[in-house]
């Protein structure tokens, strides 16, 4: 997936998990921050891995399985896509 670093969008999904994670690691750290806030961070945390998932198979989905092809059928992909999000 050598397209892949032109892509802002998932180099930004990326920083801010980086951000996430760091702030875990630090909350455990810190005896302040009760496991409620923890479990609240670890959850966002694993929403945005599946929004990375999501934006990384459609990447693949356009660049390496459609490629080329001057007819896609933009709302089957549509729908495909929100699929994947459902149970993803």
């Amino acid at each position: 997936m050598s397209h892949l670093h032109q892509d802002k969008k998932i180099q930004n999904r990326v920083k801010r998990l980086q951000g996430q994670i760091n702030a875990v690691e630090q909350a455990l750290n810190s005896p302040e921050h009760s496991c409620i806030t923890l479990l609240q961070q670890v959850a966002a945390i694993k929403g945005a891995v599946n929004g990375l998932m999501n934006e990384l198979i459609e990447s693949h989905l356009r660049h390496h399985v459609m490629g080329e092809q001057t007819e896609i059928n933009e709302p089957e992909l549509a729908e495909f896509l929100k699929l994947l999000k459902r149970y993803g």
